[in-house]
């Protein structure tokens, strides 16, 4: 398997930047967004997107919903229209997060002003957190959703008008399935942390999700019906060092994974890895090591989209750069 590998922009306009989003088009172009500024959390964090062409990616552009007020976590999708949604949200503080959303009419070259995706809402945040949402095989889109003002707790936010308004699923319950050491973020006895989910759909109406925790290891719950109920999450055998993870469902029916196979809570976010399953999800094996382990580096917050027959992957590089990967793969 052979990657191809290159920084977004060699000089980034800010020092800091992270929790990247790529969407590939198809007249070949790639949009990638992240958030950048001096340091995460603070009021100079704003959203910036830059699209690749056959030049390579154009300098990066800037949005903001508001000054003095940190920006998080942009999530694109594309609409049956054409249009592009730029989801992201805004807050000094993660549990009074707003979701955001501007759009763009023009393949991603500009965006609209953004506007409150819920306007009203005080939960946390609504629409996707950090992964991209899906769209099921009926139309149905699914935006993986979490909060973190009472715990950590994920859901869905489910849209029947190709993303354009949103109504949101139950809390995902979680119950512990093995005796825990750490009980922070949010750790009740009936409700196990966790945050920041991926989805993908293996068959008509049946949807699957791997969310982050911070008990050393991926969760999974399962929908029957279309993302409306989900069963209670239990644990997998695939280690997460509580940092951000993501995976993509492909034609061929193959499930890949991108994450740092890290077993310890806030453990090393190196190596980051693509991990490949046959079997939806129950066992893989690794891909490809798009970074080496090294100690004290930070490789993460991945995002990965499939087109065409490649997987297009970014991911943050030192918090100093965004790196963007293309993979070639068997086409079905």
């Amino acid at each position: 398997m052979t990657v191809e590998k290159e920084f977004i922009r060699r000089n980034m306009p800010t020092a800091n930047c992270h929790a990247s989003t790529v969407l590939p088009l198809d007249d070949g172009s790639v949009i990638a967004a992240w958030f950048g500024g001096s340091k995460e959390g603070n009021d100079d964090v704003d959203i910036f997107y830059s699209v690749r062409n056959e030049d390579g990616f154009q300098p990066p552009k800037q949005i903001s919903a508001g000054a003095n007020l940190p920006h998080w976590n942009p999530v694109l999708f594309r609409h049956n229209d054409g249009r592009i949604s730029l989801f992201f949200k805004v807050g000094k503080k993660i549990p009074k997060w707003k979701t955001y959303r501007c759009i763009s009419e023009d393949g991603g070259l500009t965006f609209s002003q953004p506007e409150e995706l819920v306007p009203g809402d005080r939960s946390g945040g609504r629409g996707p957190v950090k992964n991209k949402c899906i769209r099921l095989s009926g139309g149905r889109i699914l935006a993986p959703a979490s909060a973190e003002n009472r715990g950590w707790n994920c859901f869905v936010d489910i849209s029947d008008d190709d993303g354009m308004t949103f109504r949101k699923s139950g809390i995902i319950k979680a119950g512990p399935c093995f005796p825990l050491t750490n009980k922070a973020n949010g750790y009740s006895p009936n409700r196990i942390p966790m945050i920041q989910p991926t989805l993908w759909e293996s068959e008509p109406g049946k949807v699957h999700m791997f969310t982050r925790t911070s008990l050393g290891r991926i969760y999974r719950s399962d929908s029957d019906d279309s993302g409306e109920t989900w069963c209670e999450a239990y644990p997998t055998e695939l280690p997460n060092n509580n940092s951000g993870i993501d995976a993509v469902f492909t034609p061929d029916g193959l499930l890949y994974l991108v994450s740092n196979p890290v077993g310890e809570n806030w453990g090393e976010r190196s190596p980051l890895t693509l991990q490949v399953s046959s079997d939806n999800g129950r066992s893989f094996t690794t891909a490809a090591i798009l970074e080496e382990e090294k100690k004290d580096s930070e490789f993460s917050y991945p995002a990965i989209v499939y087109k065409d027959g490649f997987l297009h992957i970014t991911y943050t590089w030192e918090r100093l750069n965004i790196v963007y990967a293309r993979i070639k793969i068997k086409r079905s």
